[in-house]
């Protein structure tokens, strides 16, 4: 199950940050902190949509979630530019 979520977790990434894309398929097999965000994007993903649908919507709760998402997008983004691989994060 953690291997299918970090799929899909690198898969909703590629999406939301074209531009890293191939970088992130190359790095997301050799580096495990980004492989650990991956997993950790589709959790916060999918919590977020189930927010997003809830009726009442929780505010707080959507805001908390979409900050999540954010950081780590914003931490994916500091690993791809850093060029952190396997050389820097040898597990």
């Amino acid at each position: 199950m953690p291997n299918e979520a970090k799929q899909r977790g690198l898969l909703k990434l590629m999406l939301k940050l074209p531009a890293l894309r191939g970088q992130l398929q190359l790095l997301s097999a050799k580096n495990m902190p980004l492989a650990s965000l991956c997993e950790a994007y589709d959790e916060a993903t999918s919590m977020l949509d189930r927010q997003r649908r809830r009726d009442p919507q929780d505010a707080s709760m959507v805001a908390e979630y979409e900050l999540i998402c954010l950081e780590i997008e914003e931490e994916v983004i500091s690993i791809c530019l850093s060029g952190a691989g396997s050389e820097s994060n040898p597990l």
